[in-house]
């Protein structure tokens, strides 16, 4: 199987982490909520799988491209 890495599509912080590493998620599940110019941008699962890395913390200042999480599927 594959690694699949998400990135940050804009540069802000991380406002709320909403998946937990173990965790199986479907493509389009919400995995944290970023905050970028006071607007709420949800960071979703490209695919389907497991997430088995989270690369950032909650109130985490992140650039855009910034590797965010890393899921197995």
């Amino acid at each position: 199987m594959a690694d699949h890495v998400v990135t940050a599509d804009v540069a802000g912080m991380v406002w709320k982490i909403e998946a937990r590493a173990g965790q199986t998620l479907a493509a389009q599940d919400t995995i944290m909520i970023l905050e970028s110019m006071k607007m709420e941008v949800p960071v979703a699962a490209p695919t389907s799988g497991t997430l088995r890395e989270l690369l950032v913390d909650e109130g985490e200042t992140i650039g855009e491209g910034q590797r965010l999480a890393v899921i197995e599927g």
